[in-house]
């Protein structure tokens, strides 16, 4: 313990010795939080330059039916969702205030793991500059969704798991339970990386802590904490295992291999951090100073394993890249030390500046959209491949942001224009989430009421006591309402060129619902 010590600290002389002219009066603290604060705002000034994503309209609508589960995700973004919009409003700044919030977080929380990992002021800088050059994790931060959210618990039972070993106060397992816990009421996906951790210590010399009561503690904490949503799972017979079948029955995932998966991966973490990972998996698998730490190696791997495995979605694996980025940028201040490469120090983390800032309109909307077409086009970048769908020319992160408003505004004169003893039994019927969330969000200014539809959450929500009498009908053909209703007319049609093809659809006015529409109601449901 003393060699180590001693070892530190001549590290630090030499540390001191070599970047003083680098980072003149700049501790590495200061210029860490200067790298999250440049992604706050980054973040910031894009958050208004579009319009709600889709997923963020149907966010917003949970919010306004809480409940401890929902078809598709656990309860936390719903919850947030209703604090962010009765502090702060729901208007576009103040729903992607948190998710800039957290990019940031996970900025520096990146660089404390690779202090606590042996890194010093290059390799904490460099860690950072990784996280914010990725556009991936750039882009996750820019829209309200869970994945904002999720590397904050991962990285947290990361960072907790190292203070563990390093300290030995395993009373932190506690700590690790509560987030563990809150990180499932986020997505589900924490359990892979939570049973990665596991697995990581039963394969190391650190499976010791494995028979500490304290990590058990901690377990009980995390199941507590989970149970409602659990509990909500048993009641509706795991619908959110119901829905994971329907995809995988519809194709929408694109099937990848192994090399396409991580092609797509170093595409999406920036090309140039893809050294900079790669030795974050040398330092906990192979070297030596990593060695007490191995367990967290093996968790990587297994998480990369189980989704590449099960659901080859690129994005699944993003919270995991912070843990080998800290890692990484211990080794290569090693290596440089080493070797007395001083210009790579300052040459290398600006190359990954340049690159994250060309790549960065693409992912998140800092470019009137205009401009974005034409940097997209003289880059010879076309939008990318999106599930099942075909595009237009946006992208569909991006084509998903437009239209909404349109869309309501086409539907409201249609609603408006009929009877005042007809619109109060009139429901507006919708076959995307998005769509219904648009109108729940929108249509309050022009007296619509909510919106009805089978898809998602929105079918246990039910058709409330309309009757299936009077029906405006969005996304359906006039040949299917016809067999369903004794009249059917087409009213209007919706249409936006910046948007997804698939929201482009005819307005339909139904009458005359053949059968009551609670009865009707179970064959509307609609899980993909």
């Amino acid at each position: 313990m003393m060699a180590e010590s001693q070892s530190q600290m001549a590290g630090d002389t030499v540390e001191s010795r070599d970047e003083r002219h680098l980072f003149p009066m700049l501790g590495a603290t200061t210029i860490v939080l200067l790298i999250a604060a440049c992604k706050l705002v980054v973040h910031l000034y894009a958050g208004h330059r579009y319009g709600y994503l889709g997923d963020e309209l149907y966010f917003l609508a949970c919010s306004r039916h809480l409940a401890w589960g929902y078809v598709d995700q656990p309860p936390l973004i719903a919850m947030i969702a209703w604090a962010v919009r009765h502090t702060l409003g729901q208007s576009l700044l103040a729903i992607r205030f948190l998710p800039a919030l957290a990019g940031a977080v996970e900025v520096v929380l990146t660089a404390l793991i690779a202090r606590e990992l042996g890194g010093r002021r290059f390799a904490q800088v460099l860690a950072a500059i990784a996280t914010l050059t990725a556009p991936g994790i750039l882009s996750q931060n820019s829209t309200f969704t869970m994945n904002a959210f999720e590397p904050l618990f991962w990285m947290t039972c990361a960072y907790l798991v190292i203070r563990i070993i390093k300290t030995g106060n395993e009373r932190l397992w506690i700590w690790f339970g509560v987030v563990a816990g809150i990180g499932l009421e986020n997505k589900y996906s924490m359990m892979i990386f939570g049973a990665g951790i596991v697995l990581g210590l039963l394969l190391t010399n650190q499976r010791k802590l494995l028979a500490n009561r304290w990590l058990w503690i901690g377990g009980v904490v995390a199941f507590v904490i989970f149970a409602p949503n659990l509990w909500w799972n048993v009641r509706h017979h795991f619908p959110f295992l119901e829905l994971q079948a329907n995809i995988r029955r519809s194709g929408r995932n694109v099937p990848l291999g192994f090399f396409s998966f991580f092609g797509q991966e170093i595409g999406s973490m920036n090309p140039l951090t893809a050294p900079v990972w790669l030795a974050g998996l040398w330092f906990f698998l192979f070297a030596e100073q990593g060695k007490r730490f191995r367990a967290l190696g093996w968790a990587w791997v297994f998480t990369a394993g189980v989704i590449v495995t099960m659901s080859p979605r690129v994005y699944y694996l993003f919270p995991a890249f912070p843990l080998v980025f800290a890692a990484g940028s211990v080794m290569w201040e090693w290596w440089l030390e080493a070797r007395q490469r001083r210009w790579v120090r300052v040459a290398y983390p600006a190359l990954m500046i340049a690159q994250g800032a060309i790549a960065a309109p693409t992912v998140t909307p800092v470019l009137p959209v205009e401009t974005y077409i034409r940097y997209t086009r003289a880059l010879h970048l076309s939008p990318p491949a999106s599930e099942t769908h075909k595009l237009g020319p946006l992208p569909q992160h991006y084509a998903s942001e437009f239209g909404w408003p349109e869309l309501v505004a086409t539907v409201a004169p249609v609603y408006n224009s009929l009877p005042p003893d007809v619109r109060g039994k009139t429901a507006i019927f919708v076959q995307d989430y998005a769509q219904a969330g648009a109108i729940d969000l929108f249509g309050p200014k022009y007296g619509l009421p909510w919106a009805i539809s089978g898809h998602q959450n929105y079918f246990f929500w039910g058709p409330g006591d309309y009757t299936g009498e009077s029906m405006i009908v969005m996304g359906d053909s006039q040949e299917r309402l016809e067999q369903l209703f004794a009249s059917v007319q087409k009213v209007a049609s919706v249409y936006h060129p910046y948007s997804m093809p698939y929201e482009h659809s005819d307005v339909f006015y139904c009458r005359g619902l053949k059968q009551p529409l609670k009865e009707l109601w179970p064959q509307v449901k609609h899980w993909d």
